[in-house]
């Protein structure tokens, strides 16, 4: 009887719509789930004639509530936050040691200029001459002390790098491997919705550590390349990613795919990409900048020193040595040098004339020629790296706080379609419950009538 029949089929769709929900509310909390729906639809007629109502319902597929412009939404925001918080704790050291009145290279200057000052009331005084070389030598060590720390820096950006390269590998053969077992799932008829959801999330974790696109194949896989278009995953199928060391101490970034290679440039986003511009924008011109004023400062004190002569009319002698290796620090004072050599007289028959030490305390409004400020005097030079720090720190930390509220507003807009409600799955409990009730009955209304026909007969 089409009556039975009818009741059956919807019991089976209500069977099947309370399997989804109940999977639904099972994985209420599961990170990265997508909701599942059932798609019913009325079947037609078996049988021609005015009175043939239909022939029940039927489950055509299960849906999955997902959206893909969210996804990518939620994906990019993932690229900037982690190009963001990649680089603020380094910034954040870097500022505050290069601040800080105990390291800072500012109070080191100050330091030693006020030794040479306090020399000029009495150019002969040997204690005078010795707190000189003592705060050269200070000098040196805040020089070393800040060039060793970005050093450091560089060394663990380069580690960190590396390690991010490994993970987007191993993420990117993850991705190939659900693509493939997502196409044999629909080759098979098996729901890949969980497959699906596995791959969804590894290309989540893939967008914060490098900025990819993403596109839907006719088999259910998903390309997924960088911003520049170099492949990372194509079907079952993922590059390989490495890093190589050149001789200025930078690396350069390759993608090997299939029989192709591509040298990746900047604007990578993600980790990478803000490790890439911490190292370049920053770091680097910071470090630079460090060893040049070093440099111009030993420099213009060793030249004046050299012009004056020292209280036995000797001609001066170098006060500081410069090693732009910076193996064993980038400044020091020179071995051996004592506060007799100090050649503070423009005479040698002058041994208390300070026109030679005037001209070295002078030596502090003299420009020096910086790559992360142009040309400055050497006084303001250590204050306006500090400053251009604290500044692009201050970028920095702004746009963080900016990617973090963006990619908050797109998981809040992903789960608005495809997370679970908890509530609504508990009305859809009921509802489907009720449903296959009914269902039931209509087959026991019907059982009733096709026995009450048989005793008539």
């Amino acid at each position: 009887m089409s009556i039975i029949h009818n009741g059956l089929s919807g019991a089976l769709a209500a069977q099947a719509a309370l399997a989804t929900t109940s999977q639904n509310i099972a994985n209420v909390m599961t990170p990265g789930y997508t909701r599942q729906g059932v798609l019913l639809s009325a079947v037609q007629p078996m049988f021609s004639g005015k009175l043939s109502s239909g022939s029940g319902v039927s489950v055509d597929s299960l849906l999955r509530f997902s959206d893909d412009y969210k996804s990518m939404q939620m994906w990019r925001a993932a690229s900037e936050l982690g190009a963001r918080s990649a680089a603020q704790s380094y910034l954040t050291q870097l500022e505050q040691v290069m601040g800080d009145d105990q390291s800072g290279i500012n109070t080191g200057l100050d330091a030693f200029f006020s030794a040479l000052n306090a020399s000029s009331v009495d150019p002969t005084s040997s204690p005078l001459r010795q707190q000189v070389i003592t705060a050269a030598d200070a000098l040196a060590q805040r020089f070393n002390s800040l060039n060793q720390l970005m050093s450091n820096q560089r060394a663990a950006v380069s580690q960190q790098r590396l390690a991010t390269v490994d993970q987007i590998n191993s993420v990117a053969a993850g991705i190939a491997a659900l693509n493939q077992q997502i196409a044999d799932s629909r080759g098979t008829g098996i729901n890949p919705s969980a497959l699906i959801d596995a791959r969804d999330m590894k290309i989540d974790e893939l967008s914060g550590l490098v900025d990819v696109q993403v596109v839907n194949q006719a088999d259910g896989s998903r390309s997924v390349s960088l911003r520049g278009g170099q492949p990372l995953v194509l079907g079952s199928r993922s590059a390989k990613m490495s890093a190589t060391y050149n001789p200025d101490g930078s690396q350069t970034l390759r993608v090997d795919f299939a029989n192709e290679s591509f040298t990746l440039t900047s604007n990578l986003g993600g980790q990478l990409g803000g490790l890439d511009e911490y190292e370049s924008d920053v770091l680097v011109p910071m470090m630079e900048s460090v060893t040049g004023m070093a440099q111009q400062l030993a420099d213009n004190v060793n030249n004046q020193l050299a012009a004056g002569f020292a209280p036995d009319g000797t001609p001066g002698q170098p006060l500081f040595d410069f090693d732009s290796t910076g193996v064993t620090g980038i400044l020091k004072v020179r071995p051996g040098v004592v506060a007799s050599d100090l050649a503070y007289s423009s005479d040698p028959a002058k041994p208390g004339n300070s026109d030679n030490l005037m001209l070295l305390i002078g030596l502090r409004s003299q420009p020096v020629t910086l790559p992360a400020l142009g040309s400055v005097s050497l006084s303001d030079a250590a204050t306006q790296l500090v400053g251009t720090l604290g500044t692009k720190s201050q970028q920095n930390q702004a746009l963080l706080e900016t990617a973090e509220t963006v990619r908050n507003q797109a998981e809040e807009s992903w789960k608005a379609t495809s997370g679970v409600n908890s509530d609504e799955e508990a009305v859809n409990l009921i509802q489907y419950q009720q449903l296959y009730q009914a269902n039931l009955k209509v087959v026991a209304v019907a059982n009733e009538l096709f026995d009450s026909t048989l005793e008539i007969l």
